[in-house]
C-alpha cells in the first residue's frame, strides 16, 4: 500500500454555474497577470489592453484584418473537431492545409482560363481532395497497424511543408522571379471574390459550423463518431464499422482543413507560399479543446483569439514593443485560460482524501 501526497481526479459533478465562475476567475487572473508583465515593461496596462480591444474594430479596414485572422482559423478548428470527437488526435492540420493549398494551387496556376465559377469549384473540390488525403494516410495505417496518430500526423506536417519547397525551387518556380525561389502569383480569375471587403471564406466558415453542428448532433455518422470517442469496443458491439467511421472522418476532418488551405491561397496569398498555414493548424487545437468541440463555440472562440491576435498586433506597432513582448502577453493570457480547463476536468486530491491508492 503507497500513499500519494497529491494526486488529480476526474471532476464528473461541476455546474454550468461552477464551470462558468472557474472561467471567469481565470479569465481575471490572466488580465492580472498581463497587467504585472506590461507594468515590468514600463507601460500602463489600462491603456494597452484598451488598444488591443480597439485595435480589432477601430475602422473597417481593422474590422475586415479581424475576420480574415479568423477564418482560417475557424475552418481549421471545425476540421480538427471532427478528429477529436472521436478521440484520433489529429496534429496534422498544418499539413493538411498546405496539401489543400497545393491541390487546388495546380489549377489556379495552370488551368486559370477556365470560367470563374468553375475554376474556384475545381478548386475547392482539388483542396478538399488533398487535405482529405493527406489526412486518409495516418488514418490508415492507424485502422491497420495501430500506429500513433499523434506523431504519425505531426510528421506529416513537415512532409508537406517540404512539397512546396520542391515544388518552389522545382516545377512551379516563377520564371519571372529572377532568380529568387518563389511561386507565381495567381491571376484575378483564380482568386476569391470579396464580400463586405472581405474574401467569402468567412460565409463558407459560418455554412460550416452549421453543417458540422447539425452532422454531429442529429446524424447517424455524427452518433457513430461520438460512440467510437467514447469506446471503440462499444461500438463494434453495436455493429459499427469503426476502421470505416475512422476513414471516413479522417477525410472529413482532413478535407475541411484542405479547404482552409484553399482560402489561405487564393483568398490571402494569391499564392502558394510556405506561409499558407502559418501555425493556424496547431492554434485550432487550442480552440477546439477550449470551446469543448462544439461547432457553435469554436465559432465565438476563434472571433475572441481573432481579437486578441489583431488587437496584438496594433499594441505592438502602437507603442513600439517588440514581437516577443506582445507574444509574451498572448501567451500569459493564453495559459491561465487553458489551464482553467484543467480544473473544469480534473481537481487535486491531497492525502488519503478519496480513497488511496494501493
Amino acid at each position: 500500500m503507497s500513499k500519494t501526497f497529491i494526486r488529480t481526479v476526474k471532476n464528473l459533478e461541476r455546474s454550468q454555474f461552477e464551470i462558468l465562475r472557474l472561467r471567469i476567475m481565470a479569465f481575471i487572473f490572466a488580465l492580472v497577470a498581463g497587467g504585472l508583465f506590461i507594468i515590468m515593461i514600463g507601460y500602463n496596462p489600462v491603456e494597452l489592453y484598451g488598444t488591443i480591444i480597439s485595435g480589432a474594430f477601430r475602422s473597417k479596414m481593422a474590422i475586415q484584418a479581424t475576420i480574415k485572422i479568423m477564418i482560417p482559423l475557424l475552418m481549421s478548428s471545425l476540421g480538427v473537431t471532427l478528429a477529436f470527437k472521436m478521440k484520433f488526435w489529429n496534429i496534422g492540420a498544418e499539413g493538411q492545409i498546405i496539401m489543400g493549398a497545393v491541390f487546388s494551387s495546380y489549377f489556379a496556376l495552370f488551368h486559370s482560363n477556365l470560367p470563374h465559377g468553375l475554376l474556384l469549384l475545381i478548386m475547392f473540390v482539388a483542396g478538399f481532395i488533398g487535405g482529405g488525403l493527406w489526412g486518409l494516410i495516418p488514418a490508415i495505417f492507424k485502422t491497420r497497424h495501430n500506429t500513433n496518430e499523434t506523431l504519425f500526423t505531426l510528421m506529416l506536417n513537415y512532409i508537406a511543408l517540404h512539397v512546396i519547397s520542391f515544388l518552389r525551387d522545382g516545377p512551379w518556380k516563377d520564371p519571372g522571379s529572377s532568380g529568387f525561389p518563389k511561386i507565381a502569383r495567381f491571376v484575378t480569375n483564380a482568386q476569391l471574390d470579396k464580400v463586405f471587403g472581405i474574401q467569402f471564406g468567412w460565409i463558407i466558415g459560418i455554412i460550416l459550423v452549421v453543417i458540422i453542428f447539425i452532422y454531429l448532433r442529429y446524424t447517424k455518422q455524427g452518433y457513430e463518431i461520438n460512440v467510437v470517442g467514447e469506446s471503440q469496443s462499444t461500438a463494434r458491439y453495436a455493429g459499427m464499422n469503426v476502421k470505416k467511421i475512422i476513414l471516413r472522418t479522417m477525410i472529413l476532418s482532413g478535407g475541411i482543413c484542405g479547404l482552409t488551405g484553399v482560402i489561405q491561397s487564393a483568398g490571402s496569398d494569391m499564392t502558394l507560399a510556405a506561409s499558407v498555414a502559418g501555425g493556424v493548424g496547431f492554434t485550432a487545437i487550442i480552440v477546439a479543446w477550449l470551446a469543448n468541440l462544439n461547432p457553435v463555440g469554436i465559432l465565438l472562440v476563434s472571433f475572441l483569439f481573432s481579437i486578441l491576435e489583431k488587437g496584438s498586433s496594433v499594441m505592438q506597432s502602437t507603442y513600439g514593443l517588440s514581437t516577443y513582448s506582445a507574444a509574451v502577453l498572448q501567451g500569459i493570457i493564453l495559459f491561465f485560460i487553458l489551464g482553467c480547463e484543467f480544473f473544469v476536468r480534473y481537481k487535486f486530491v491531497f492525502g488519503n482524501k478519496g480513497g488511496a491508492r494501493s
